[in-house]
This record gives structure tokens, C-alpha cells and sequence, in this order.
């Protein structure tokens, strides 16, 4: 039957298209279009690309598709990589298409010599290429590539994709239109003619030293060169000056050679100079002898202060001969030679620093990159440098400006050595604000960790400007407009960010991305879901198509929700118009939208635009991070004297997790796209789904393209939302992009037309100093004032100088003054945004515009300084207040009582609104305060005098009421601090109450706190006044409450006696003042903060009714909620308790105490304190020396499994917790274990013929890319270094996480014949893997040790046959050492060893956790590796070349954390006794004061005694004498540490030749005779073992089950099972049941739950599966193959 396929006719993949079409021709099968790519064959479903071309070419070999042979099915794969790889990535396209067109020159087609996939997988990507496009139609595509591609297009099966296929066109096509050619002409530079150029002689170079990154600066010197190449049809040297071995470096050699092909310079000659070596050696000594250097062993600094004082050295006159001499010792690199310089003799007097004999020549040891050690000496690059450019004919060097003081020290050498001068012609240096361009400034950047590397987005190298969206094409046009000028720009960014715009903005696609966390959800009602074609680009079609989905649930931008009203049409682009009917809000923020479609209304032109995306399963959002950076230079332009580092820019990187658009899964690295509204962007990491072997997924990471614009891009939001001015708040409405804010406000009194008129002439008089050559400093002097002009110029009119920009005053803004009131202000700032306005309409100019602003802003800000608040229109300004002491008291009154209400609010927990209003109002009456007295309102010291006494009292009587009054409070306050009886404090609330009623009827007005006092009591001295005494009474009291406050609050101590030691200085001065001690009033001896009341005149009746109301509302709540009565009635009936409340506190001025019940704030207040577990502290020695320390383990096994084990780990010394996340330190107890180990496996691997070797740790990238199939399971666990020293890496090294891809490209060279088999290596060795799951010491670690096994035979039978030995001593480690049973078998197709026919393994059980965990495994890898490798012999029958067989196996670690799982106890570990360091410990006891020095020493002789007894018979023992401990204490501490046996032998036990034996894991005690004691401790070791392997077997057969029945299965689950059961072997299978197993249930505390995984297919199996019986997944109709061990697993 022939196959069928069909491709989705908007999206057609080329290179399947082509293949099925080839089949077609020939009758093999058909195809169509339609709605999907699809290739159904038996069930199965194809729909990717490549999958459908690989299987229709496996499907018909016969015809060559994937190749003639291995090798050409080999090739066929690198080239189907090639395409999807570095062909298909923007950044790398000129690279690639490079390497293709070389690859193509001897070959019609790319894979022998008919057509193949690789073909049609390359003309794919070409074909729908834009870029690729537009060099085939000019021609520059490369020769071969043209050819080919035309060759291929030509054949039929090409011709019919053609047709189906969406035509490309190129992206920057040439135009012949004569209208393009003056704005092609705009962009460009002046590029000034090479004087005597001639047509095909010029030769150009460009020299860069290899000790960096190239940077842009580099790329204009490089273009430059590269232009005036191409003008004059000359020829352009690549050259890398390499005079400094300290500094080169072969990677950034690669590095530099790889961005100028990225930047298409294609230079004719390549070089070095370290080419020209001995020539300038011979040069060199050819100046001595002639006279012109000489040999200087000044040392530097005083060489350097020569210079400057411009001083002879003293060997200057040197003799010719003593010059060779010591030339020959530097040529020797003697330590004589090492501090020598050749130096040139020219003119130590010159003004030109550079003519003052400068080195030619220096000693240096370090080996040269290329040379090795051959030359002690190397030439400076000022000598190297016009020698090479001499020899190597260049016509025309060209260098920046600043090496013009050196251009006659160029000079000079040639003239003096007689060579052919080459042109010099100078340009300037690209200098950019907010960046360095130094290497050594970039290095910097780099060691400090501030940046990720030197391609890292915000710097400046090429790598680092491409990486960030910068496209070569861009980068090209901006050098050109550039031109060769020699003008000194410090330029912005902005300008080569406005070039790359207008080259990706016509070609890039537009999608839709909205900000996670501020994203709203709209439920369209009548919505549906479906699918839109729309353009890519809205004005380029052949940019391609989009799906764009719809669906009743679609998510929009939290700032557009906010400026959608209900009843509005708004338009969702590329969907249509939409009715917004109801907006659903959380206090004042949205929380979702409800709309209508409309889309029959096509009306948009005065709707709201809107971005937005559709949640549907069947197109579901790409997870995306948006990355937006920052310059990485705080300060625009650095000064000399100014150090860079102090405005280095520590936080330039923002990331924002967005919902993307379903469309930018397909992205590939390096594609530009545009976000819409937000900008344009690039792929730095494509979207990756969920990884089959880490189950991660990894999102679209998209890098912020700069496009020129000097405002912000958004961080959240529409652009629109972001404030900046009242321009933009006026456009935000309208959903147009933020303009930038106004500049700074302009200073007033400068001529800003002279100051343009000076710097103009300024700018002219540096021009002419460097086209006259004048020297550095005083052109250094001169642009320093032309800068302080230009600033001058800034601070003026608020914005840059410019020299198409005419000079423009600021409006002049009436200046403030003490008369003018807020009413004028006002009046102004009306009429000012009147204009504003006006200048608008008439659409004036942009810069009058501003100006207008700027006055407006002043305005405001005057405004807000007279009144304290900010101008709003339609708010009525407060009056000025009139002079008079009384109105200020007023003022000073109404002040304290909004504070009060402020603070009232605050405490109630009011609505924020509230507050706010509130907290409005009493600003409001600070500015009126300010207004009225010219200085700000302050607490306690405002009011100027007491209020008038009431006839009737004086101010003696009001000063005495005021005193009752605090004193009174003080006791009621007391009273509640003790909980005492309602009734009592309700008698004295009543008291209180009726002393402040009091108060009013004798002075009129509410009684206040701290503001009531009016006058000193009778008795004050003469000088102090009432106003004085006053003020000292209410500071005592304020000081005495904040005392109280921070007692109450338990502050520091130190804190509180300062605050007592000033209230003891207050009542001092009181004491001067009043010539009596304060007292304070009687009620209280400490009283509280007195809260502000808002009192008024009440009666004891009155309160006293409101409280009554209160208790029985109250009560009428406790029995609705006591009668579970419906929510909405209680909480009724609880609003109503709480209005009762607060008209009480309105009514007192406090709150209510008691209310018959106390709330439950008060109960909370009542319970006890939770006791705190006590913990021990280690003393270093008790008075008797014996210690005293904190031992056992706090947790126990069966209740928190996870602290247990960290504790059990730590406190029986086994691990040390390390300063780098999941790494750990095996301290000698467990270490030792690990050796028991790897003695009895080397022991046993080295029987059958293993040998130890050892391979580094370290992993080239190469390497690891190798086998991308294989590593794909470790490739997110992988460490990488990625410098050396200081220097970054040219590319990162990875750290083996296993050591496949470091083993067999040796084993490829070891092995040629079959008597090189079999061959078989073991390494003991670490191996890392960055895990970022939770890390548990042992079982899952970041760095682990292990033996892994890499063995090689002829035939599978003999790999085979190793793989189940080698699995087998896996098993005997387990069972034998560590006294732990497991399981035998084979892990499942999924689970199985990536790149491997099939994994074997042993599996542990921890019934603890009711967890298992694999022990260790044997993988046979069949010939995978060996393909990929080539490691192959020839047959000994055929002849023919044969791929070898191998295995790979591995144990770790891991088996410590296993065997302290399932052996441990609550007292610590259990070791068996096969591996324990310590078998026997030997613990002295009945040491008493009564017990003789002797006898004590007879005992401690004993135990020695005993110990090497026990040695001697093979038992590890040891004693402990330490004298400082209790034999109480060592029993515990040897049971912790998990040592099989203690022996207790005390006074008595020797002499009735006995001792006591205590086992660990029973804690049984028994009494042996000394006779033969070394057999009887050797056979309870072997009992003590065989125990707890019989332990642990019983635990693991009680725990594992057989079940048919999916219940059954997932009960057991829940229940700590594992589960044997029948399962039909399919990989998707195995997944629903891991996914549809998972429970709630808490597999071990800290860990998640999770459902069954397939532990292995044991061999053993249960019983025999029955024909029919089907597999345990319910949903699941296949029938079973074998029993499989799943479980919940580690």
C-alpha cells in the first residue's frame, strides 16, 4: 500500500516536501496539503521535518537518500546538523555559508554523488533565507554556492517545491531607482581619497594584537581598511602583532579571525608578525653599530623619571661594543640581560615624549605562542611595526588620531634603517558614551563577574554588540556613515542603535508577549476557539504568515485594563473589535475583564488598541524571559583623572517573565523579532520543551534590541502606561509610545547665544590645532575648555549643545517671593498650561514647546514648596493665613488633631483610602501653618501662648485640672495593663471622664494632651514663666511616655538608659525652673503614653448607655456564631458591634476595655508561651574536667526521616557541610567505608582481567557536542570553566559528568586490529554533575566519587556475557559488604542508559521511606559509541572493517547513603561489620577515687593489650583512654558512630578473665571468657553481619508485592510498597503511569510526592504472566510483556 503525506499548506517543510516529492516521481508514494504536516505509518504519527525525511530514506534505502554507506550516512547527518544549526542561525550565517562554499568547490552535490537528505535540508534553509536571498541577486553569495543552488533549483522535484513554497525576497535588495540613490547617499560618510592611490596598488593592514576580544572601535579600523581595499581594487593584510608573548594568546587568535569573517572583510594576505623576527633582530643591531641605539640597564622607574626631566641615561654614550655585549646577554636572557633595554638615540631634549629614545627592544622569558623559546628578546610594536608595514609593501597605514605623537617616531626608524616609508593617514577612534573601550578596562569588567563573559550583551565587542541584535549589515552602514574623518567624537549609542533599526525594522516579524505577573484575564462570552492566518509583518507579506489563535479565555496587559471602560468598543489586533462589558475589580484593582465580541464592526478608528494572547490548549503559551540591559557605565563621558570602576554599573540586567506569543517557540538563536509594543528583541536561548531525561523545560530567552530612542523601554505595560511628562500622561489615553520626560530646570542669567557663538569659535581653534599637529597637551588644554563650555551651555538651556541646533532662552518664570501666595501661583500655573496648550494645538516647534513646559514646571514646584502639597486643577489653594498669634494657635490646634485622627486610623486598621484622605488633610494644614508663620510645623513647640483662662478658674485651676487629668489616665491605663476587673476600670474611665467635662467648663475648649498646660503653678520662680514651666511639664511627660513605650516594647538596654538619662535631665531643668522637684500625679507610679482622645463634652450616663449596647450586641454575636448562623447574618450583627465601638471612642477618647468577653487578641495574649527546646551547651570541662556535650540524635527515624538523616550523617562524623552547595567533605569515617569497598571491587574486576587508568577531568566543548544524544541526559547537570586566571576562555571546558566522550577517541586510536581485544579500563575518579534538585549528602550530590568501566571486545556475545558479571560484584558489594539485599535486572527502554542497547542494574529498598533507589548499573552499549567514535577492527573471516562491542558500568558513593538509610536506627548508625573502619571498640571502665593508680594503669594495659590481641586475628579495634570522658558518654558516642561491638572491661572483669561484649545492632550484652577471644568476637562480627542482611531482606520481601489490579497498585504505592507488575513496555505507557499514580500521600519529609517509576524488569520474575494478561495502566489495551518493579524511587 503506498504511504501517504500530507503537509499543512501555510507551513510547508521544504526539505520533507522535497523528499516526499522525489518518491513521488517515482511512484513510491503520494502527497498532498492540508490543514497539518503528518506521516501516518502503523498508528504512528510523523509530523516533524527531519523525522518524516529520515524514515522515508530509511523506508527506501535503495535509493541513496541517507547515503551509499555508513560513512556517507554519517555525512548526511553533519550536514542535516549544519542546516538546522549554524545555517539557520542569523548570527552565524556569513560563517557558515563560508565553510559551505568551500566545502562545495570540488562537488556537485554535498554527500557523494546523487541526491541525498542533505541536499534538500540545505536548499531548505537557502531558499526561504532573505539574507541569503538578497547576496545571490548581488552576486555575492560565493561562486559554488550560487552554483550549486541554481543546479538544484533547476531539477524537477526542486521546481515543484518552488511552486508550493512562499516566495523570499532578499532583505536589503538593490534598487535602481534613481529617487533611492540621495538617501542611500545620506547615511554615508565622507571617505577622503589616500593621497597617491593608485588602482591596484594600494595595500592596506590591520595589525591587532590578540590579548582580547575585538570591539567595535577595532570593526571601524577594520572596515576602514577593508573599504579602501575594495575602492582602489587593492590588496588588505591580516596581521596579528604578536611582539608581546605575555599577552597573545591562540584562542583569541581564533576569536578575532572569526569576527572579521562575521563582519565580511575578506583580506588577501595573512600574517604575523613574529613572521619577520630575525629581520628585525638584524635591524636591531644594526642601529647600534651605526650608533643610533644603544643597551640601558637603568631600571624603569628611574628610566621613566629621565624622561620627564628629560635627562640623559648613563648609558646613552655607551661603546658599540658594550652595547653587543650586553645585547648578547639579553639575547641569553641571562638575569645581567633580563633588566636591559635597547633603546633608540634620538633627542632627549624633543617636546615630543615619544622622541625621547624610546625601547625598542625588551627581555622577556615567557615562551611565545608561536616561537616557543627560540628568542629571549622581543621588538616593541613602535620599532616592529613601520619595519613590517615597510616589508610587507603597505602603501597606506592607516591609525587613529591617537598615535599622531608617535607617527614621527615611525618615521624616524624607517629613515634611519633606510627602508620605503609607507603613507600614514589618520582617522579618529570610535568613542562611545557609557562604555570603556580599553582591553585592560574590559578585563576588568569581565574578572569582576559584572558582565557574563567577553560576548556578554552590553559590551562592546563585536561578539558582545551581535549577541545583543546589532546586525553585521547595520554595524557596516553605521562605520560608513562614519567616514575616515579625523574628528574627535565621543558619540551615543543611540545613533548606532538608529542605524541597525532601519535594516531589521522592514524584515523582522512582529509577535505578541504580555508581562506574567500584570497580565488580566477577559472571559468573551460568546468567544470560540480557532486559528487566524495573519502577516508576520504588516507591511512586508514576504516576511511569511502567522497562526493567531483566539478562544473564549484571552489574556491582556494589566496597564491597557486600566484604561478600558465598560460599554467601549476596543480593538484586539489581528482580531477585531471586542465590547468590554464589565470591568470585575479587588478594591481598586482589576482583576478580570468580561466582553462581547463585535467583530462585524470594522469601525477602528477611534477604538483602543490592544495587545493580548489566547489561552488554548491546543496552542499553549511559549514560557519567555525578556531580557532588558543597561549601560554598563553609569557616566556618559569619563575624565582622565576620574577612576571608571566607581561608576561601573552593578545592576544593568532587568528580567521579566512574559506569556509568549505560541509562535515564538519556533524561534532559533540569533533571530530578531519584534515584540509589539514593546520593541525589538533577539533569541538568545530558543525555547526548548520538556526534557525527556531532566523533565525541564527551558524558556524563549529574548535580549532587548536598543532602537535609537533615548526614552526607557517599559518594564511593564504598554509603552503608553510609562509616565514621564504630562505629554505623555495626555498621549497615554490615545496608547502612543512615552516621550522624554523635560530635561532639568534651566538656571537663569546666561547669554546663551554668546555662549554658542564662544563655543563654535572654541570648536574652531581645536580643529586647527590638530590639523596643524600642535602637540597632545595643548590640544588636550584647549578641549577642555570647549567641554566646560558645552556644559556651561547645558546648565543654561537644560539640554545638550548642538550645532544644528540654534539657541533658544528659556521663558522667563517669575521668580518666587515671600509675597506671592499660593492664590497667584495658582493663577500663573493656570495660565502658563493655557499656552502649554495653545503651542501645542498649533503644533509649534518641539524646542518652544519645552521651554513652555520647563516655566510650567517651575510653577508647580514653587507651589508645592508655599503649600506643601501638589497643584491639582479644580482644588482651591489654601488661604494665606493672617499674622495674628491666635490664628496660628488655631492653625497649631487643628494640626494636632488631624495627627491625632491619623494615628487613631492607623490603629484601627482603617481602609488605606482613609488614611490617605486624612493624611492629606494634615499636610494641608502644615503648608497652611508655613504659610502663615515661614517655618515648619514641629510637635510641642508651635503654640505661642496658653489660651485665655476661664473667668471663673485662672490658670492655676486649668494647669490643676490638667495634672488630675494625666494622672487619671495614667491609673485607668495602669489598671487595663494589669487586667484588672471590668467593674474597676469602668469606675475609673468614669472618673476620668468627668474631670475632662470639667476642663472644658473652665476653659472653653476640649481638653488635650500635652497641649493643655497654661500657666506654672504659684509657686514658680521668678525667671522661669508659665510658658517655660508649661513646656518643660509636657516635654517630662512625652519623654516618661516614650520610656515607657520602649520598655513595653523590650528595647536594647543600652537604648532605653539613654532615653531615662534624658528624662532625669528634663526634671532637673524643671526643678531650676520651678524651684520644686516634678511629681508626677498620683494615680500612677508608671504611667503610659496617654493616646490622643477626640474629646467632647459627655456625661457618665451617656457612656455608660453606649457600653450597655455594646455588651449585649457583643453577646448577640457569640450566640450566632455559637449557632453556626448563616456568614452574611454574623458578619451583619459584627458591623454593628463595631460602629458601637467606635462611636464609644468618638464619644471618651479610648477604646473599650473588657466588653464581656475578652477578643481574641487578648486570648492570644493569655496563652502561655511555647516552651523552647532546651539545648545543651558543650562546656569545654566541668570543674572535675570531665565533659560535657550535646550527643544524640533530636530526630527520630520514623517521624522525619530527612532531619534524621542530616543528623545522623553529621553527628557520626561522616560528612562535613562545604561552603559550595551541594559538595560535601567525606570525612575518615566515611571515607573508610568507600575504601572497604573499592579494595574488595578492584580486588575482583582485576580477576577477569580490568585495568586501572587515568583519563583528565576535563571535556572539550567538541567533545562533549560529539554525541548529542548521549550527554542531552547530563547537558543541564554539566559544569563549565570558562576562564583562566583573569583571562576568559575562547571557549568554555566542560567537567566530565561521565567519560565517554573523554575515553573513546583514544580507544579510536588504540585499537586497529582484534589482537587489540578486549580491551578493559576502570578509572577510580569524581565525576560532577551540577544537579539543582533538592541535594542530599551521598544519594544526590553536585561532585561524587565513583569507578566507572569502559570495555571493549570483539563480539557481543563476550560484552554481553561481562555486563551480568560485572553487575553480579555490584550485587556481591551490596549484599556481601554492606549487608544490603537488592534486586537484579533490567531497566526499561526509557529508563534505560542513553546511547545503550540496554542497562542492567541493582535496586535497593529504603522501607523508611518506602523509596527505592538504584545501587549501581551495567550498560552494554552495544556499537553506538563505536560508530560515533570510529573504533573498529577488521573481521578475521570477511575482512571488512567492524565496529567493536562495549560496555560501560559504574558504582558511586551513593552505597553510604544507601547503607545508613536502611541500617541506621534512632541512635545513630549500624554498620556492618565487613565495612567498618572501627569493627571492636574497647571502652576502660570502674575507674572510681577509690580504684589505685596501679590498678587504673593495669587496666589501660589490659585494654591495649586486648586490642592488639584483636589486631593480630584480623579485627579492626581500638581503645578509647581519653580520661576527660564518662564511659557513659563513649557508649553513647560509639553507638552514634555505628561501631558493631563494644567491649566493656572494667577491675572485676580481669579478674574473673571475662569482658563484656555489646552488639550495636541488638544492644545485646554478653559475657565472654578471655579464651579464644579473637574467634569468639570474629564469629558474633559474622552473626552481627548475617543479621542485618537478614534484617533488611525480611524488610524488602515484606514490602514487595505482585499486583494485577490498577487500585491495588496505587494503594500499595501509598502504602510504602513496590510493586511488581505486568506491563506492557511502551515508553508513553510508562509515563501515564508515573503521572496517574502521584498522589497527595508524603513520600519522606522535604521531598516532593510522586508516582510510580519503573525500577527495573527483574530477572527473577515473580511468576509466570499468563497469555492475555494485560498491562496495569488501566487506560492501556496492550497485553503485558513482563513483570516490572515500579515504586517511588530517589
Amino acid at each position: 500500500m503506498a504511504l501517504n503525506v500530507s503537509f499543512q499548506k501555510d507551513k510547508i517543510p521544504a526539505a520533507s516536501l522535497l523528499t516526499a516529492e522525489y518518491l513521488s516521481q517515482k511512484k513510491l508514494l503520494k502527497w498532498s496539503l492540508g490543514q497539518s504536516t503528518t506521516l501516518t505509518v502503523d498508528g504512528t504519527t510523523l509530523n516533524s521535518n527531519y523525522t518524516i525525511c529520515r524514515f522515508l530514506a530509511n523506508k527506501f534505502k535503495d535509493l541513496g537518500l541517507y547515503g551509499n554507506s555508513i560513512l556517507e550516512a554519517s555525512e548526511v547527518d553533519h550536514w542535516l546538523t549544519f542546516a538546522s544549526g549554524s545555517l539557520s542561525c542569523a548570527s552565524k550565517f556569513s560563517t557558515a555559508l563560508t565553510y559551505l562554499d568551500k566545502s562545495l568547490e570540488p562537488v556537485t552535490y554535498i554527500v557523494g554523488q546523487a541526491l541525498t537528505l542533505a541536499d534538500f535540508a540545505i536548499w531548505e534553509v537557502l531558499q526561504s533565507n532573505s539574507k541569503f536571498q538578497s547576496l545571490l541577486a548581488s552576486g555575492d553569495a560565493g561562486v559554488n554556492v550560487t552554483r550549486y543552488y541554481k543546479f538544484l533549483s533547476n531539477q524537477s522535484a526542486f521546481k515543484v517545491a518552488q511552486k508550493n513554497l512562499p516566495q523570499v525576497k532578499g532583505s536589503a535588495e538593490k534598487k535602481s531607482d534613481k529617487k533611492s540613490e540621495p538617501s542611500a547617499k545620506k547615511d554615508e560618510g565622507k571617505f577622503v581619497d589616500l593621497p597617491g592611490a593608485e588602482i591596484g596598488k594600494v595595500v592596506t593592514r590591520f595589525p591587532p594584537e590578540a590579548s582580547g576580544y575585538l570591539h567595535i572601535g577595532h570593526a571601524k579600523a577594520a572596515l576602514l581598511n577593508y573599504h579602501y581595499r575594495e575602492i582602489f581594487k587593492g590588496t588588505l593584510i591580516m596581521r596579528f602583532d604578536d611582539t608581546n608573548p605575555a599577552k597573545e594568546n591562540a584562542e583569541f587568535e581564533q576569536v578575532i579571525l572569526e569576527d572579521v569573517a562575521m563582519l565580511g572583510i575578506k583580506y588577501d594576505k595573512f600574517s604575523y608578525t613574529s613572521d619577520h623576527f630575525d629581520r628585525i633582530q638584524e635591524l636591531c643591531e644594526k642601529m647600534m653599530k651605526i650608533g643610533k641605539a644603544y643597551v640601558d640597564n637603568t631600571d624603569p622607574e628611574t628610566m621613566k623619571k629621565e624622561r620627564d626631566e628629560r635627562k640623559d641615561s648613563v648609558n646613552r654614550n655607551n661603546s658599540v661594543e658594550k652595547n653587543l655585549a650586553m645585547w648578547e646577554e639579553m639575547k641569553k636572557g641571562s638575569p645581567a640581560g633580563q633588566k636591559c633595554a635597547v633603546r633608540a638615540k634620538i633627542d632627549m631634549t624633543s617636546d615630543n615624549g615619544c622622541m625621547r629614545d624610546p625601547t625598542l627592544y625588551r627581555c622577556k622569558l615567557e615562551p611565545h605562542i608561536r616561537t616557543g623559546t627560540k628568542y629571549k628578546v622581543y621588538p616593541t610594536y613602535d620599532f616592529a611595526c613601520p619595519i613590517v608595514d615597510s616589508v610587507e609593501n603597505v602603501t597606506h597605514a592607516l591609525r587613529t588620531t591617537e598615535y599622531h605623537d608617535r607617527d614621527e617616531q615611525y618615521y624616524w626608524v624607517l629613515d634611519t634603517l633606510g627602508l620605503r616609508r609607507p603613507y600614514i593617514y589618520e582617522f579618529s577612534r570610535l568613542n562611545l558614551q557609557n562604555t570603556v573601550l580599553s582591553k585592560r578596562r574590559l578585563t576588568w569588567f569581565v574578572n569582576e563577574g559584572i558582565v557574563d563573559g567577553w560576548d556578554d550583551p552590553r559590551f562592546p565587542t563585536v561578539r558582545g554588540v551581535l549577541r545583543r541584535g546589532m546586525t553585521v549589515e547595520g554595524l557596516k552602514q553605521f562605520i560608513v556613515s562614519q567616514g575616515s574623518s579625523k574628528s574627535v567624537v565621543m558619540m551615543e549609542w543611540d545613533k548606532i542603535w538608529a542605524v541597525n533599526k532601519k535594516v531589521i525594522d522592514p524584515v523582522v516579524p512582529r509577535f505578541t508577549a504580555l508581562l506574567k505577573e500584570e497580565a488580566i484575564p477577559v472571559h468573551v462570552k460568546d468567544g470560540s476557539t480557532g486559528v487566524i492566518q495573519k502577516p508576520k509583518h504588516p507591511k512586508n507579506e514576504g516576511v511569511g504568515m502567522k497562526d493567531v489563535w483566539y478562544s473564549p479565555l484571552v489574556y491582556v496587559e494589566g496597564a491597557d485594563a486600566e484604561l478600558l471602560k465598560e460599554g467601549e468598543l476596543t480593538t484586539f489586533i489581528n482580531w477585531g473589535n471586542l465590547e468590554i462589558t464589565k470591568i470585575n475589580k479587588k478594591g481598586n484593582k482589576i482583576v478580570s475583564l468580561e466582553a462581547l465580541t463585535r467583530l462585524d464592526n470594522t469601525d477602528y478608528k477611534k477604538t483602543q488598541k490592544i495587545t493580548w494572547l489566547a489561552e488554548t490548549d491546543r496552542a499553549p503559551f511559549t514560557p519567555t524571559v525578556c531580557v532588558q540591559y543597561d549601560h554598563i557605565i553609569t557616566k556618559p563621558v569619563i575624565g582622565k583623572e576620574e577612576d571608571f570602576k566607581q561608576y561601573a554599573n552593578r545592576d544593568s540586567k532587568k528580567e521579566m517573565v512574559m506569556y509568549g506569543d505560541p509562535c515564538l517557540s519556533e524561534l532559533k538563536k540569533g533571530d530578531i523579532i519584534q515584540l509589539q509594543r514593546r520593541g525589538y528583541f533577539i533569541c538568545d536561548q530558543p525555547y526548548l520543551p520538556t526534557s525527556p531525561f531532566t523533565g525541564r523545560s527551558s524558556p524563549c530567552v529574548l535580549l532587548n534590541i536598543p532602537d535609537g530612542h533615548t526614552k526607557e523601554m517599559p518594564t511593564s505595560g504598554s509603552k503608553h502606561k510609562e509616565e514621564g511628562s504630562s505629554k505623555e500622561k495626555s498621549q497615554s489615553k490615545k496608547g502612543k509610545a512615552a516621550e522624554k520626560s523635560p530635561p532639568e530646570t534651566p538656571s537663569s542669567g546666561i547669554d546663551l547665544a554668546d555662549l554658542d557663538k564662544r563655543i563654535r569659535s572654541q570648536g574652531e581653534r581645536v580643529r586647527d590645532l590638530k590639523t596643524k599637529k600642535a602637540p597632545k597637551e595643548q590640544v588636550d588644554a584647549e578641549v577642555k575648555i570647549l567641554l566646560a563650555l558645552k556644559a556651561e551651555y547645558k546648565s543654561g538651556s537644560g539640554s545638550d549643545w548642538k550645532p544644528d541646533t540654534k539657541p533658544v532662552h528659556p521663558v522667563s518664570c517669575p521668580p518666587a517671593s515671600s509675597s506671592m501666595n499660593a492664590h497667584d501661583l495658582n493663577d500663573q500655573i493656570i495660565k502658563q498650561g493655557n499656552l502649554v496648550r495653545d503651542l501645542k494645538g498649533k503644533k509649534a516647534p518641539k524646542t518652544e514647546i519645552d521651554e513652555a513646559v520647563k516655566v510650567l514646571l517651575v510653577l508647580k514646584a514653587e507651589y508645592k514648596s508655599v503649600t506643601g502639597s501638589e497643584w491639582k486643577p479644580g482644588v482651591t489653594p489654601p488661604a494665606a493665613a493672617p499674622s495674628g498669634g491666635a490664628d496660628v494657635s488655631n492653625i497649631n490646634d487643628k494640626i494636632v488633631a488631624q495627627g491625632n485622627k491619623v494615628r487613631d486610623l492607623k490603629a484601627a486598621k482603617a481602609p488605606k483610602g482613609d488614611i490617605d484622605a486624612a493624611v492629606k488633610d494634615l499636610l494641608a494644614l502644615k503648608a497652611e501653618y508655613k504659610a502663615a508663620t515661614g517655618k515648619d510645623w514641629k510637635p510641642q513647640a508651635a503654640t505661642s501662648a496658653p489660651p485665655a483662662a476661664a473667668k471663673s478658674g485662672g490658670s492655676g485651676n486649668e494647669a490643676d485640672l490638667n495634672n488630675k487629668i494625666v494622672a487619671q489616665g495614667n491609673k485607668v491605663r495602669d489598671l487595663k495593663a494589669q487586667k484588672a476587673a471590668k467593674g474597676d476600670i469602668d469606675v475609673e474611665v468614669k472618673a476620668l471622664l468627668a474631670l475632662k467635662t470639667e476642663y472644658k467648663a473652665a476653659t472653653g475648649k476640649d481638653w488635650k494632651p500635652q497641649a493643655a498646660t497654661s500657666a506654672p503653678p504659684a509657686t514658680a520662680a521668678k525667671s522661669g514663666g508659665s510658658g517655660n514651666e508649661a513646656d518643660l511639664n509636657n516635654q517630662i511627660v512625652a519623654q516618661g511616655n516614650k520610656v515607657r513605650d520602649l520598655k513595653a516594647q523590650k528595647a536594647a538596654k543600652d537604648k532605653v538608659t539613654a532615653e531615662v538619662q534624658l528624662l532625669l535631665k528634663l526634671k532637673a531643668d524643671y526643678k531650676t525652673a520651678t524651684g520644686k522637684d516634678w511629681t508626677p500625679p498620683p494615680a500612677g507610679s508608671t504611667p503610659q503614653k496617654v493616646e490622643p482622645p477626640k474629646a467632647m463634652p459627655v456625661s457618665g450616663t451617656e457612656a455608660e448607655n453606649l457600653k450597655k449596647k455594646i455588651d449585649e450586641q457583643g453577646e448577640k454575636v457569640r450566640q450566632l456564631k455559637t449557632a453556626k448562623a448563616p456568614e452574611s447574618e454574623v458578619k451583619k450583627e459584627v458591623d454593628t458591634l463595631l460602629s458601637l465601638k467606635t462611636q464609644y471612642k468618638d464619644l471618651t477618647g479610648e477604646d473599650l476595655a473588657g466588653g464581656g468577653r475578652k477578643d481574641k487578641k487578648d486570648k492570644k495574649k493569655e496563652k502561655k508561651p511555647a516552651e523552647k527546646k532546651e539545648e545543651a551547651k558543650a562546656e569545654d570541662a566541668s570543674k572535675d574536667g570531665k565533659k560535657v556535650t550535646r550527643l544524640g540524635l533530636e530526630a527520630k527515624k520514623e517521624e522525619n526521616l530527612s532531619e534524621w538523616y542530616s543528623q545522623i550523617i553529621t553527628k557520626a562524623e561522616m560528612i562535613e557541610y562545604y561552603d559550595v552547595s551541594g559538595c560535601y567533605i567525606l570525612r575518615p569515617w566515611s571515607y573508610a567505608i568507600w575504601e572497604s569497598i573499592k579494595e574488595f571491587f578492584d580486588r575482583e574486576i582485576k580477576k577477569i582481567g580490568v585495568e586501572n587508568t587515568y583519563f583528565p577531568m576535563f571535556v572539550s566543548h567538541q567533545a562533549l557536542e560529539r554525541e548529542k544524544t548521549h550527554i542531552a541526559d547530563f547537558a543541564p547537570e554539566v559544569a563549565w570553566v570558562t576562564r583562566s586566571g583573569k583571562s576568559e576562555l575562547a571557549e568554555p571546558i566542560a567537567i566530565r559528568p561521565t567519560s565517554e566522550t573523554v575515553m573513546y577517541p583514544s580507544y579510536a586510536k588504540w585499537i586497529k586490529s582484534h589482537r587489540d581485544l578486549p580491551l578493559k579500563l576502570n578509572q577510580w575518579c569524581n565525576v560532577v554533575r551540577w544537579e539543582f534538585k533538592h541535594p542530599q549528602p551521598f544519594l544526590r550530590t553536585r561532585e561524587f566519587l565513583w569507578q566507572e568501566g569502559h570495555t571493549a571486545f570483539s563480539t557481543a556475545q563476550e560484552a554481553e556475557e561481562e555486563v551480568y558479571v560485572i553487575l553480579e560484584l555490584y550485587a556481591r558489594v551490596y549484599e556481601e559488604l554492606l549487608a544490603i539485599p537488592v534486586v537484579r535486572g533490567r531497566k526499561t527502554e526509557k529508563e534505560k542508559f542513553a546511547g545503550g542497547d540496554f542497562t542492567t542494574t541493582v535496586e535497593a529498598y529504603i522501607s523508611a521511606s518506602g523509596r527505592a533507589i538504584q545501587g549501581a548499573t551495567s550498560h552494554h552499549l552495544g556499537q553506538n559509541f563505536s560508530k560515533m567514535f570510529e573504533i573498529c577492527i577488521q573481521d578475521q573471516e570477511t575482512l571488512e572493517k567492524q565496529y567493536v562491542y562495549q560496555n560501560s558500568w559504574g558504582l558511586t558513593t551513593r552505597t553510604i547513603g544507601v547503607m545508613c538509610m536502611i541500617h541506621g536506627d534512632n541512635k545513630g548508625l549500624v554498620l556492618p561489620p565487613n565495612v567498618a573502619s572501627v569493627q571492636v571498640i574497647i571502652v576502660p571502665c570502674g575507674i572510681t577515687a577509690n580504684l589505685s593508680k596501679k590498678d587504673e594503669q593495669e587496666l589501660m594495659d589490659k585494654c591495649e593489650a586486648l586490642k592488639k590481641e584483636l589486631l593480630a586475628v584480623d579485627i579492626r579495634a581500638r581503645t578509647d583512654l581519653r580520661d576527660n570522658y564518662s564511659p557513659g558518654w563513649k557508649f553513647n558516642h560509639w553507638e552514634l558512630k555505628g561501631v558493631p561491638i563494644r567491649v566493656e572491661l572494667g577491675p572485676r572483669d580481669i579478674k574473673q578473665n571475662q569482658l563484656v561484649a555489646v552488639r550495636r545492632d541488638t544492644a545485646e550484652k554478653l559475657t565472654l571468657k578471655n579464651q579464644n577471644i579473637g574467634q569468639q568476637l570474629n564469629d558474633l562480627l559474622k552473626n552481627i553481619q548475617d543479621s542485618l542482611f537478614n534484617k533488611a531482606k525480611s524488610d524488602l520481601d515484606s514490602y514487595m508485592i505482585v499486583s494485577h489490579e490498577w487500585g491495588h497498585f496505587c494503594d500499595s504505592l501509598d502504602n510504602k510498597k513496590i510493586i511488581q507488575a505486568p506491563f506492557c513496555g511502551d515508553e508513553d505507557c510508562e509515563d501515564k503511569i508515573k503521572k496517574d499514580s502521584a498522589r497527595d500521600a508524603v513520600v519522606e519529609e522535604g521531598a516532593p510526592s510522586m508516582g510510580a517509576k519503573s525500577l527495573c524488569i527483574p530477572f527473577k520474575q515473580p511468576e509466570t504472566l499468563k497469555p492475555g494478561t494485560k498491562c496495569i495502566n488501566p487506560a492501556c489495551k496492550r497485553d503485558a510483556k513482563f513483570f516490572t518493579l515500579f515504586g517511588r524511587s530517589y
